[in-house]
This record gives C-alpha cells, structure tokens and sequence, in this order.
C-alpha cells in the first residue's frame, strides 16, 4: 500500500534545525550523470537520464527522462582522462549547457591546446525546474 507524508518543514530530532520543503524541492538535483565518454560511451551511473549520444569527437548528448520546464536550468560538471588516472591527467575542461528542456549537450577540452577530445570520466549535474 503506498502512503504519502505531507510536511511543510522538516526539522531533526530536537527541533532545532528546520527546512522547508520548498527548500530542498528547489535545492535537489534533477538529473545527474557520470558517463565513459571514449570508445563506446556508456553510463556508469545516473538518474533522470534516458540516453546518451556521442555527437562526435569530445562531444555528447545527454537525453533526460522527464524534461526541464525551460532551457534556464543550470548545469555544472567535472571530467577527467587518461588512463591511469593520476593528478597530471585530472585537469581537463569541459562545459554543458541544456541546449533543450529534455536534453544537455557537452564538450570536453584538452587543456594544453583547446582541442576538442574524448574523456574518459565525465560528471554532469543539472538543476532547476522538471516540467
């Protein structure tokens, strides 16, 4: 049988420290995923994320399972390569942007001379608003 709890704040045991609802609504990710971006990409792990795409060389698509409201919601990402992964090889650059309200695109850097390439770990959040 389900059961549903509704709140309008949440508060630990002694009362002392609330949020509201809204609060975490507004403050959770909405879609996240990490994603082997050589090779055949494939996804480690992931929520809110239907499939993915390889566009071309460092470049991926990422379709959502329930889409945004808007193209306003903010993404941020890390991504690393090189096989072993060691300190040298953890700096790499990358950037996504939600290009649809059911998908964000992403394209990874070389940061030694700005050429566009596969990375091998690649990590993206997204927030904002689900339709």
């Amino acid at each position: 049988m389900a059961s549903i709890l509704r709140v309008n704040t949440l508060t630990d045991a002694s009362s002392n420290n609330s949020t509201a609802m809204s609060t975490i609504n507004q403050g959770t990710a909405k879609a996240w995923v990490n994603l082997n971006g050589t090779g055949t990409i494939a996804t480690r792990d992931s929520f809110n994320v239907s499939s993915l795409s390889d566009t071309a060389t460092g470049e991926h698509e990422v379709t959502l399972s329930s889409a945004f409201s808007d193209t306003n919601y903010a993404t941020s990402n890390a991504s690393a390569g090189g096989s072993p992964l060691t300190s040298s090889n953890y700096n790499r650059v990358m950037e996504s942007v939600g290009s649809a309200t059911n998908k964000l695109d992403c394209i990874t850097y070389a940061p030694n001379n700005g050429s566009i390439v596969d990375i091998s770990h690649i990590q993206i959040i997204a927030h904002g608003d689900l339709a």
